[in-house]
């Protein structure tokens, strides 16, 4: 190129670029001394071989490597339909790892290019020509997260030159959506007077004569002359964007590259201009580097991260009904409140517009973040009312979130339909502290308890139908029907095979085994006597506890009384509550013990061959159910294990997902941590004594998570209960003590719930003490519960009303929680060892440690089961023990802190599939019965599909 202007009058492009690129880089790296995860990913479509397209590619290719940025180049071919554009689009934009996209352009004819860029969302749309980034430049206040390449780097070409924007004349030549339109805009921003011309316009070169900057970006070689300036005004600075190519033999090519201004004739007459090539091209790729790293470091602080939207709750006094206040709530849709937590679409299975289900493939996406902080809510010892442990979760949980602003989820359990149709009512929350729609959340959700259920009477329908076969058939016949020929070929299935790999039986092929092998294999021979496992039905239906099977003629006698269980009880429930992957609760299925054999073996679902057919029934029960509260914070509801013989807690995985979107990315900063650390609150059912223990020595040695806090929650009625206070029964008046101040009653309770902190820790846990208030109590009465809790050790005790407030009645409570969380506890330790104590002494610690026996007394059976068990090979396993949730005790007539009484077991049973054997010290019904007047009969539905009646 001939140049007669001095070098000074010329901006570099390419220095400049190449200045950027280099500060990028170094940016980076200091980034990833604190981050070393940090990596900016760009992701580049081309579709088809157009030689220019692949000359950009390779531009943009090169400088992000020079400058320490990840490149995703996905070449797709010429005639690739559009879907599978849109499809690869889709993937990009749900890949955290992915920062940037750009799909470079022309596309082939027969693809729609607007319909493809479009897709790309706003945040990674890196060449910020997407119609958010657009029309967010083109608002006066305006915030796109990206500015054009091209546009966006001519302003820093003339900052970078010291040229002055503000009050600056400055004349645009060109108008197009890409160059002409943004430039004006951004110099427009800056304070600039803009005139846009175009091809149409009339007598350009009169707009140039005063101009302080012009920019020319028309698309037409050299088409404004040196005539245009004048001599006198020498203080232009022009920008020349354009880039064409016209016939010159003394090139190889026979073209040579000129830009839209005659550069020869004006560099002379202006103070700066910029060359082509080598000015304005060079700045656009610099610019897509800058904007890639942008993205990038909104990723790591989480600028990126939506903002999260309370819903306004509109408090009214009297405080209505539960269902009133639900219904007069409307919520979010759940693909808002997914998005808001961080879960992208592509994780998502909407059912409806108030839930949906989360997979678990979110947890690979998650892996490297630190968890957020795990509290734990438990209670003291219940009255038949309740002490509003679930509303106390929510309100917490909205306090955080809602008022707080902190990053927040509620991980509760889903309810029977057993209780909702009986006489205890929801498990929602309640007052203005609930998930909604209280109605969806009360009856089904997305169906996980039916699949539960399926699953259970398979296995039970398996069990009885093997009998019956073994009973009526030979060997020979046995085994040929049990692994059949199919065109001519015998297979064993996957299940088969890890019988005989059980049995030692180290063959694959059907046809080679032995007539023993054939009869060892075949044959359960299951002892009746033995058989643990009940059909289940989730509904309070009294008359199934206790039945006979097999009454028809065609069963040739083969009768066996039984019984049904409600099917939260079901150790399936208790499976999915406990496993911590799919092929996690494939194992547990099918260690799962139904009987033992005749000869004292124990028999799995695995040897009955159902468990593969379970998994595939409970694979997407398996997927954590999300709803909201009526603040609009998220809340995970996922299995709902029955609290008298399982732990009575929510599942392992819908924690674990919810401590990685609540949690922090690592090598974060404490700012960064302070900034972005979440929150989990769930909870443990009945007291902290039994669901406390249980899910600490049982859940959390499963999950391997340990809790940052236990929130213990009291109200003053129970305490008055526990210091002698006359009997409170669901549905009766409560008696004159509970409605008036009584200090005496209150002070004698509070040594219950001084156990309570003393047992919680015993796990050197941090513990906060939340009063939930009623309209009846007295200050008096609040500081007599926070004198107690401090002397037994509490960190603090916080009176809460989010039942009549919501979260706004919580804040103070959320505030200590949030203190609290932050104290170490480097010295957590489980209540006991599983496996250098027996079966026993586990017992004999949780009594005595925990409930305050003197002593354990082992009746019988329990010594029969214990025996059996421990020679079977599950004596390493933790305990649960069942028994009345009214005392610390097993009599429920014994309240406030009994100490030194005998502490019976009646009978051990075993779930070896969900991992604990469980004790019981009392009769537990495993399937509730239904009272004279009935929740169900207050329940209708409305014409327009509105159910009515509930709570």
């Amino acid at each position: 190129m001939s140049v007669t202007a001095p070098a000074s009058n010329i901006i570099d492009g390419k220095t400049i670029s190449k200045s950027i690129r280099e500060e990028i880089k170094n940016e980076i790296k200091t980034l990833q001394e604190k981050h070393p995860n940090f990596v900016p990913c760009l992701a580049i479509i081309q579709v088809g071989k157009r030689s220019d397209s692949n000359t950009y590619v390779r531009m943009k290719l090169k400088a992000a490597k020079e400058a320490g940025i990840d490149c995703l180049f996905i070449h797709l071919a010429e005639d690739v339909p559009q879907h599978e554009i849109i499809s690869k689009i889709d993937d990009l934009n749900n890949d955290p790892k992915v920062h940037g996209i750009i799909v470079q352009l022309p596309l082939p004819s027969t693809i729609d290019e607007d319909a493809v860029t479009s897709k790309v969302i706003a945040s990674k749309d890196v060449d910020g020509f997407g119609p958010y980034n657009i029309g967010e430049l083109n608002k006066r206040h305006g915030k796109p997260y990206f500015l054009p390449c091209t546009p966006k780097g001519i302003i820093e070409l003339l900052d970078r030159s010291n040229v002055t924007i503000d009050g600056a004349r400055a004349v645009v030549i060109g108008r197009s959506d890409i160059v002409g339109s943004p430039v004006a805009q951004l110099l427009n921003l800056r304070n600039a007077t803009v005139t846009i011309l175009h091809s149409r316009s009339k007598d350009i070169h009169t707009y140039l004569a005063d101009a302080d900057i012009v920019v020319v970006a028309i698309g037409q070689p050299q088409l404004v002359k040196g005539a245009w300036f004048s001599e006198v005004n020498k203080n232009t600075v022009v920008i020349d964007v354009g880039t064409n190519y016209i016939e010159d033999s003394t090139k190889k090519s026979g073209v040579r590259c000129v830009g839209d201004v005659e550069f020869d004739k004006v560099a002379p007459l202006v103070k700066l201009i910029t060359p082509v090539p080598g000015g304005v091209g060079p700045m656009t790729v610099a610019m897509l580097m800058e904007n890639t790293l942008l993205a990038a470091k909104r990723s790591l602080n989480g600028d990126s991260s939506p903002k999260f939207e309370p819903l306004p709750l509109k408090l009214v006094k009297p405080v209505p009904s539960d269902f009133e206040i639900s219904r007069n709530q409307k919520p979010k849709e759940i693909t808002q409140v997914a998005y808001e937590c961080g879960i992208l679409p592509n994780e998502l299975e909407p059912y409806g517009s108030t839930k949906a289900k989360v997979k678990l493939d979110i947890l690979d996406r998650l892996k490297n973040r630190v968890n957020g902080k795990y509290i734990l809510v438990a209670g003291i010892t219940p009255t038949p009312l309740g002490e509003g442990k679930s509303t106390t979760t929510v309100g917490l949980t909205q306090a955080l979130g809602a008022h707080l602003n902190k990053k927040v989820f509620a991980n509760v359990r889903q309810p029977s339909m057993g209780p909702t149709f009986g006489i205890k009512g929801g498990a929602a929350g309640g007052g203005f502290s609930q998930v909604i729609p209280m109605d969806e959340f009360n009856l089904h959700v997305t169906g996980d308890i039916h699949a539960i259920s399926m699953a259970d009477n398979l296995l039970a329908a398996a069990i009885d139908t093997r009998m019956f076969h073994e009973s009526t058939q030979k060997d020979g016949p046995l085994y040929r029907r049990l692994v059949p020929a199919k065109k001519g070929i015998r297979k064993f299935t996957p299940t088969m095979l890890k019988r005989l790999e059980k049995l030692g039986i180290n063959k694959t092929d059907p046809n080679a085994l032995t007539p023993e092998e054939i009869t060892r294999f075949a044959r359960l021979d299951i002892d009746p006597e033995t058989i643990t496992w009940r059909r289940v039905v989730d509904c309070n239906d009294r008359m199934l506890r206790g039945i006979t099977i097999g009454e028809a003629p065609t069963e040739r006698g083969f009768t066996r009384k039984t019984g049904f269980d409600i099917s939260v009880a079901s150790e399936c429930m208790a499976i999915l509550a406990l496993s911590n992957s799919l092929k996690d609760m494939r194992e547990r299925l099918g260690k799962i013990v139904v009987a033992s054999s005749k000869a004292g073996v124990p028999i799995t679902c695995e040897d009955i061959g159902c468990a593969g057919a379970m998994t595939a029934l409970l694979k997407d029960a398996i997927k954590p159910n999300i709803m909201q509260t009526l603040e609009g914070t998220p809340v995970f509801v996922h299995a709902g294990p029955f609290a008298n013989i399982s732990i009575g807690a929510n599942s392992v995985l819908s924690d674990k997902i919810a401590l990685k979107l609540a949690g922090v990315e690592k090598g974060s900063t404490q700012e960064e941590i302070k900034k972005n650390q979440g929150y989990v609150v769930t909870e443990a059912g009945f007291d902290f004594t039994m669901g406390g223990e249980r899910f600490i020595n049982i859940k959390c040695r499963s999950s391997g998570l340990i809790p940052d806090v236990i929130v213990i929650v009291a109200t003053v009625r129970a305490l008055k209960v526990h210091g002698g206070g006359p009997e409170v029964k669901a549905g009766a008046p409560l008696p004159a003590e509970y409605m008036t101040e009584n200090i005496e009653l209150l002070k004698k309770g509070c040594a219950n719930l001084a156990k309570h902190i003393s047992n919680a820790r015993t796990y050197n846990l941090p513990v906060v003490v939340a009063i939930n208030k009623m309209s009846s109590d007295t200050d008096l009465e609040h500081q007599v519960i926070k004198e107690a809790s401090l002397e037994a050790g509490a960190i603090d005790a916080i009176v809460s009303n989010h039942w009549e407030e919501g979260g706004k009645g919580a804040i103070d409570l959320a505030k200590g929680v949030i203190k609290a969380s932050e104290i170490p506890h480097p010295d957590f330790k489980f209540l006991y060892e599983v496996e250098d104590k027996s079966v026993e002494d586990k017992i004999s610690t949780i009594a005595k440690v925990m409930y305050g026996a003197g002593d354990v007394e082992f009746l019988p059976e329990a010594e029969k089961k214990i025996k059996l068990y421990t020679e079977q090979g599950f004596g390493n396993l933790p305990i649960c023990i069942a028994k009345t949730q009214y005392s610390l005790s097993h009599d429920a007539n014994l309240k406030g802190v009994p100490t030194g009484f005998t502490f019976p077991i009646r009978d051990v049973r075993a779930s070896i599939g969900a991992g604990y054997l469980y004790a019981l010290a009392a009769e537990i019904q495993t399937i509730p019965g239904l009272p004279t007047h009935c929740g169900f009969m207050n329940i209708e539905v409305t014409d327009d599909g509105e159910i009515e009646g509930m709570f």
